[in-house]
């Protein structure tokens, strides 16, 4: 990159190089905070996605204990309603979520799930439903219907 000073002969070499510093550090600092963004999208890609943007899939766990309480969204949570709670999803969201050989079609209806690591969060009921209860977590794909 060449950077040229037209106009400025009364500047001293000092003056020059400091300008000259304090551009090289703008530039490396923008380049730097560009190339981390890339790099934790990269992480996301990799680690839930896998396949067109209307499919991704990941490990999924579930909750139950605060049936009662409300939702994100303003709803009184349901454990044994087929729910979901996802990060980013719009609420109202279906999914159909399979775990092995089995599905269930939720909706996202709550924030979560807040364990890195972890793509969806399952009520109860539709956890239940692809007998994710078990261990508690599992690898699931998820399809936006």
């Amino acid at each position: 990159m060449l950077i040229a000073f037209k106009g400025a002969p009364r500047q001293s070499v000092n003056t020059r190089n400091g300008s000259m510093a304090l551009l090289a550090v703008g530039l490396l600092a923008f380049s730097t905070s560009a190339s981390e963004a890339a790099s934790r999208k990269g992480w996301r890609d990799a680690h839930a996605s896998a396949g067109t943007a209307r499919t991704f899939s990941g490990m999924a766990s579930y909750y139950g204990n605060e049936a009662g309480n409300k939702t994100a969204s303003g709803q009184r949570f349901n454990q044994h309603a087929m729910t979901a709670a996802h990060r980013s999803l719009p609420f109202g969201t279906r999914l159909k979520v399979t775990h092995g050989s089995r599905s269930v079609l939720v909706t996202v209806n709550d924030r979560g799930p807040f364990i890195r690591g972890r793509v969806l969060d399952l009520s109860k009921g539709a956890a239940q439903a692809i007998g994710l209860t078990g261990r508690g977590v599992g690898m699931v794909v998820a399809e936006v219907q």
